[in-house]
């Protein structure tokens, strides 16, 4: 039997999307865990097939005991060269953790919409990317030592790393389904008129465009992401 997949998200009303829903149809149960209310992460994964850490609209640079603990625990899948998957601040977790900067851009853009990636050669090698994909972040992160880029962006450069041969870190959203874009952006109109935000009819037209790429790489990805270690 499959071994459940832990997933570790940042608010009560927070869901695992799109990655949870293929995570159950590819055979996995579900752990999850919100540390910010108080729910313990395992000392181990050897009960796990692996763990995926979302993202939340708090920054990695918060002081609160709760992150300081999350960002210490994701040395646990590290040892263990478990499956970890770091989404947003997910990724930015990895990245401090690693001993990365996170940090906003100078000028104030931020990233939310639908925005072009590009894979580098080595991405290129793991097989074919979505030409778009849904952002939702102010900060982005530095490259630590041992980290590989597989994708790069225009406003945040690092948009998909690799540490090791199990760990990945991705800047975008691959678990937000063209509904919850649609959530996303009016529960939160005011945000939209920062510097880099799309307008929500541009988010739905590029949402109806890129939003099936998406899902079909995102099944692929976490085929090999969980595939066992040789």
């Amino acid at each position: 039997m499959k071994r459940p997949v832990l997933l570790v998200l940042h608010r009560p009303q927070s869901s695992p999307g799109r990655v949870g829903r293929l995570l159950v149809q590819k055979g996995y149960a579900l752990d999850l865990r919100r540390p910010p209310l108080g729910e313990p992460l395992p000392s181990s994964l050897e009960d796990h097939s692996g763990a995926v850490v979302f993202g939340g609209p708090m920054s990695a640079n918060d002081t609160d005991p709760w992150m300081r603990e999350e960002t210490d625990w994701i040395g646990v899948p590290l040892r263990e060269r478990k499956p970890f998957l770091g989404i947003c601040l997910g990724a930015q977790l990895l990245a401090r953790h690693l001993g990365a900067p996170i940090q906003p851009r100078g000028d104030g853009q931020v990233e939310i919409g639908y925005w072009p990636i590009r894979p580098t050669a080595l991405g290129r090698s793991l097989g074919p990317w979505p030409e778009r994909v849904y952002h939702w972040h102010r900060e982005g992160f530095g490259l630590a030592a041992g980290m590989e880029q597989l994708a790069v962006g225009e406003v945040f450069e690092n948009q998909a790393v690799r540490f090791g041969s199990a760990a990945y870190g991705l800047q975008f959203h691959p678990e937000v389904s063209f509904q919850t874009m649609n959530r996303w952006a009016q529960s939160a109109l005011h945000k939209l008129s920062a510097p880099g935000a799309q307008q929500l009819s541009q988010q739905r037209m590029q949402g109806s465009r890129h939003d099936r790429a998406g899902m079909a790489w995102l099944s692929g990805f976490l085929d090999r992401w969980l595939a066992p270690q040789p």
